[in-house]
């Protein structure tokens, strides 16, 4: 039974995903006092929550991983790496083949991976779920854990939230706050396919978002992001449409799925309360309406409260409002780049322009159809 320690922490960190594990790991660095409570277990083979993801390491994700000086381990790397993506509008009955440069990975072991970089001056509490939180004497943070059976507490000068999607610190916080919400459903199929592919599919019928697919280490990753509402139902007609076209989807082994974020405007960016409360990443609402892309930003928002924090030490509820300035001043140029994809995410969508630009060709590649 993990004993609590009976301290006042500088900063509690709730999730320990990329933005959470980055902003663990920079502030333990820096000498900071840190708690974190994280859902995942330790070790891969222990099970526990994954976070359902299509496994595909974006440019501006590798970029940032690059200028925080990490490399990733080949234990993090999926089999095989692939350079274009087979763009399908089931609705229009065409197809094209663009390149883009994705690392393919498996996106539990790269949490598990970032996870792993937390120092071990950091108090981790694996396999654990906040249950509330409240300010008590002299506004300190009390926050309730569940872990091993029981409820413990939890003690810090700074709240985090960095908890996704369904971000409990936001919807605490800011129960009024509403962000535009998707369901993502993904399944896993041992079936093998004719060719290993990276694939998205447009179908406005079911989504106004998109579906995929990855290959990945023998297996074949398939999923999309849905209104809430149904969204059981429009994946499985996805999967019906995605079988008639072509593709092996028989005899799921494992079935995942999670709310995640599509922010419309800057006000749906979400940076903290002014009272020593933040939030980075998803929970923020800092995640790419269009391509749903979010640990760029997990890593970006999570280097920046880092500075702002590290910065100011000792941490004190004096100049808990003067933090959230500089938090989200930083922050302004990495909000402007999401503001600007909010505005550019209809037109992405729009079937008529998608189509009309599929049928020009531009952009595409010659796949070579060999023997």
């Amino acid at each position: 039974m993990t004993r609590l320690p009976e301290r006042i922490f500088d900063v509690a960190v709730v999730g320990l995903g990329p933005a959470g594990a980055t902003l663990a790991r920079l502030l333990a660095e820096r000498g900071l006092d840190v708690a974190a409570v994280d859902r995942k277990k330790r070790a891969p083979e222990e099970g526990g929550f994954r976070k359902p993801c299509g496994g595909l390491l974006a440019e501006d994700a590798q970029l940032s991983l690059a200028r925080q000086k990490l490399a990733l381990p080949k234990s993090v790397l999926a089999d095989p790496q692939i350079f274009s993506v087979r763009t399908i509008d089931f609705c229009a009955e065409r197809e094209r083949e663009y390149r883009r440069a994705y690392v393919n990975m498996d996106r539990h072991r790269f949490d598990l991976w970032l996870k792993s970089l937390v120092p071990a001056n950091a108090f981790v509490l694996d396999d654990a779920t906040v249950r509330g939180f409240s300010r008590g004497a002299r506004g300190l943070f009390e926050i309730r854990v569940y872990a091993e059976g029981e409820e413990k507490t939890l003690t810090a000068r700074t709240l985090v939230g960095a908890d996704g999607a369904s971000s409990l610190v936001r919807r605490t916080l800011f129960p009024a706050h509403e962000i535009r919400c998707c369901t993502a459903v993904q399944q896993w199929f041992s079936d093998a396919q004719e060719r290993p592919l990276y694939a998205c599919f447009f179908d406005e019928r079911l989504t106004d978002c998109y579906g995929w697919a990855a290959s990945k280490d023998g297996a074949l990753v398939f999923g999309g992001a849905f209104p809430r509402e149904n969204s059981s139902r429009a994946y499985e007609l996805l999967r019906q449409r995605a079988t008639d076209y072509g593709f092996s989807l028989k005899n799921p082994v494992r079935t995942e799925a999670c709310a995640v974020l599509r922010p419309e405007r800057m006000s749906d960016f979400v940076l903290g309360d002014g009272n020593g409360a933040f939030l980075v990443g998803e929970a923020a609402g800092l995640i790419s309406p269009s391509s749903l892309e979010g640990i760029s930003y997990a890593l970006d928002s999570a280097e920046i409260l880092a500075g702002v924090l590290a910065d100011a030490l000792p941490l004190d509820a004096e100049i808990f409002g003067t933090l959230a300035e500089n938090y989200r001043a930083r922050s302004r140029g990495l909000r402007l780049k999401l503001l600007f994809k909010t505005l550019k995410n209809p037109f992405l969508y729009q079937p008529a322009l998608r189509r009309f630009i599929m049928a020009s060709g531009l952009c595409a590649i010659d796949a070579f159809e060999g023997a």
